[in-house]
């Protein structure tokens, strides 16, 4: 990674941060972004006093003019992109039958949408730098989670675009890493919206049990230098994708009983 331009979008919390930790450790030139400007210029500055080279700028995924600002300023400042990571996203927890629709639109916006626009203005520059276009995506992606439509289909949506994009630039050096982390211990959960919108505001799991952000990013920075195609993280993430190629009726039950489970769940009892 040393002085590859890197970009990091979501970059304030949990695996983004993360990432942008590591990132810079590896020597590559950072560039934060996030809608909370103050989070992400505190861990640029922090970084930088480390001799690091990083930068902040604030963004909002879901405005796609924020994300053509954010690659024209990271053009501006170092000239290339080497990777571009779509990791901003939020989550939400509902049953279908009760969730406002403004929820699943608002999740789309930003787990979909914003991966779109930051990659439609980033793609001309990783083009010539023969770089990587890595997506965020969640073991969720490839099996629906009760009372998670509007992520699942965003994380559905997000494969599809990067499998199509991958296969696009066959002819091209163009690197296309899709990212499944299963349960990771962030404030995804807390952020996540309730079936009218709200924020839910309390984790519904056990965040101790889970794989560490810290631990996944060292994870992806290892499969983008590999040029990898698909990083499934977690023991129980890896089962429930091998399983439900096998056996996807046994799963259906299995995720059911699984997220009745938890405190509070909307499924049915």
């Amino acid at each position: 990674m040393k002085n590859k331009v890197v970009i990091i979008t979501g970059a304030s919390s949990g695996i983004g941060k993360a990432l942008a930790e590591e990132c810079a450790r590896k020597g590559a030139l950072t560039v934060l972004s996030a809608r909370n400007f103050e989070a992400i210029s505190e861990i640029s500055n922090s970084l930088n006093q480390k001799n690091y080279s990083t930068v902040a700028f604030q963004a909002d995924v879901s405005i796609e003019e924020d994300c053509k600002n954010l690659i024209d300023f990271c053009i501006k400042t170092y000239g290339k992109i080497d990777v571009m990571i779509n990791n901003a996203g939020i989550s939400m927890r509902a049953v279908f039958s009760e969730l406002d629709l403004d929820v699943i639109r608002k999740v789309m916006d930003v787990n979909f949408w914003g991966a779109i626009y930051c990659t439609h203005y980033a793609l001309p520059h990783l083009l010539k730098s023969g770089g990587s276009v890595v997506g965020i995506s969640s073991i969720a992606g490839n099996k629906g989670l009760p009372a998670r439509t509007g992520y699942s289909a965003s994380k559905f949506a997000l494969q599809g675009f990067l499998e199509v994009l991958r296969i696009e630039n066959l002819k091209t050096n163009l690197h296309v890493l899709i990212v499944c982390p299963g349960f990771t211990a962030s404030n995804i959960r807390k952020t996540a919206l309730s079936k009218d919108g709200s924020m839910q505001g309390e984790s519904p799991r056990d965040e101790d049990k889970m794989m560490t952000s810290e631990t996944v990013a060292k994870e992806i920075i290892k499969a983008i230098h590999k040029r990898k195609r698909l990083l499934l993280l977690t023991p129980q993430g890896k089962f429930i994708v091998w399983m439900n190629k096998f056996f996807p009726a046994l799963m259906d039950k299995i995720i059911y009983n699984h997220m009745l489970k938890e405190p509070n769940s909307p499924l049915i009892k």
